[in-house]
């Protein structure tokens, strides 16, 4: 399965052009696949035509969902039924049982280039009255009738080079990570946004290359992100809010061309989509540490979740933790941190943060999960930070102490290094969630 690609439940349908003034309507995707697919070809067909013209609607449809193309530019829906732009659809007709049995058994599937995730554009037209480059739907009748199966139809029309895949079915949820990525924010949506804006500029020179998109936003993005606010008239403030994240969404896949058939498509390592990667037992990394922080922060309030050790690696304490978690939420408790329990977990943990606003006082170990201090971050909790290091730094020659104003400059970054060193941690300079473990680790030594 290819990562990223989720088949939702519901799909929302404009019933119109995207600018006219027309109706939504949400309806199950499978009755949605069913209606287009009852609208568009004819049920006395071969099974292999019919089955190669549904992969291609599938396929079609998914890429709107997966590249938000009409949600990135502001509608509030996930596809037209208007052919010059979409796929027909008649709200309210009757399907055709064959045709219908056909996309139970076959809806989660859909056509992808190899080498990339997203669902191929399929671009088709009906072959007599509309011609155009992908494939033809009166065309596949008389390849099915030479023997043709469905794959071997798909494969004459769109090449060699193409797989059939499917998907998890899932929640249709947006791909905006819910609050403002800025200065200091860390994880997967940082990521996403830092290698959007590294392909973005190879066709906008002037925004200017992020060294590394390593999930950490620092300095250079808040840069990249400003001018590419300042190119696209938005407020230049380095803050990616939701405009901005869909203005970045939009252009990125319009130089990739993704909605295109002759598009570029994108690779295996770009699908870094909302959530990491499955995070199961053996698991090691940042991912890992925020999951912990999140479970640790849960534990104090949901007793039947047990405390764990926030060290970065997926052991049988945090395998525990995790089942116990998707067992209050009333998931499978398999123990893998997926899609679904990574939402759970962050709307569990933002319901909490609603409730208890002064969550420093109630937990002083644990800082807010996805937030890295970085050099430029500002605020209290950087001065909480420094005035633990000043009380280690009271105690340990090795750790420089620093001015607790509350301005994360080169010095706390230099005293974070020392106690990083200790630590056996990257010398990074940052306070992620392994050190800031590791700080407060140190200060209750000495408080």
């Amino acid at each position: 399965m290819a990562d990223g690609v989720v088949v939702p439940e519901t799909i929302t349908v404009h019933l119109g052009k995207p600018n006219e003034n027309a109706p939504n309507v949400t309806v199950p995707f499978v009755d949605y696949i069913k209606n287009v697919a009852s609208s568009e070809i004819y049920p006395t067909w071969p099974e292999s035509a019919i089955r190669a013209n549904i992969y291609a609607q599938i396929s079609i449809a998914l890429n709107r969902i997966f590249t938000e193309y009409y949600r990135s530019r502001g509608y509030d829906f996930d596809i037209t039924n208007s052919t010059q732009y979409d796929q027909a659809f008649v709200y309210g007709r009757d399907y055709f049982s064959n045709i219908s049995e056909i996309v139970d058994n076959i809806f989660n599937s859909y056509v992808v280039r190899q080498g990339t995730v997203n669902p191929y554009f399929t671009e088709y037209c009906d072959g007599i009255n509309v011609t155009c480059p992908g494939l033809s739907q009166w065309g596949t009748v008389e390849l099915a009738n030479r023997g043709y199966s469905p794959y071997e139809i798909l494969q004459y029309y769109y090449g060699d080079d193409i797989n059939i895949e499917q998907a998890d079915v899932g929640g249709n949820v947006e791909s905006y990570p819910g609050k403002p990525l800025s200065l200091g924010s860390v994880g997967e949506e940082v990521k996403i946004i830092q290698q959007e804006l590294n392909r973005i500029s190879r066709n906008y020179p002037l925004i200017p290359r992020i060294a590394e998109a390593n999930g950490y936003f620092e300095a250079d993005t808040q840069n990249a992100v400003r001018v590419f606010q300042q190119i696209f008239d938005l407020t230049p403030d380095g803050i990616v809010g939701k405009a901005t994240w869909y203005q970045i969404k939009r252009i990125y896949n319009a130089v990739k061309r993704t909605s295109e058939l002759f598009s570029e498509g994108i690779s295996i390592s770009e699908a870094m989509r909302r959530f990491p990667s499955d995070l199961r037992l053996g698991s090691r990394g940042i991912g890992v540490s925020t999951l912990q922080f999140y479970l640790s922060l849960l534990s104090y309030f949901i007793p039947t979740i047990p405390n764990v050790a926030i060290d970065g690696i997926f052991g049988e304490n945090t395998e525990n933790a995790v089942k116990a978690f998707q067992t209050y939420e009333g998931l499978p408790a398999d123990g893998i941190v997926g899609a679904n329990t990574w939402r759970a977990l962050i709307n569990e943990y933002e319901r909490l943060e609603r409730e208890v606003q002064t969550q420093y006082d109630v937990i002083e170990t644990l800082p807010a999960p996805g937030l890295a201090l970085t050099v430029g971050s500002t605020g209290d909790v950087v001065r909480r930070i420094q005035e633990f290091i000043n009380l280690i730094a009271q105690n340990d020659s090795s750790v420089p102490s620093v001015e607790a104003d509350g301005i994360y400059g080169q010095k706390t970054a230099a005293a974070v290094k020392a106690i990083q060193a200790q630590a056996g941690l990257d010398q990074t300079g940052r306070t992620d969630p392994l050190t800031w473990n590791a700080i407060i680790s140190r200060y209750n030594l000495y408080r």
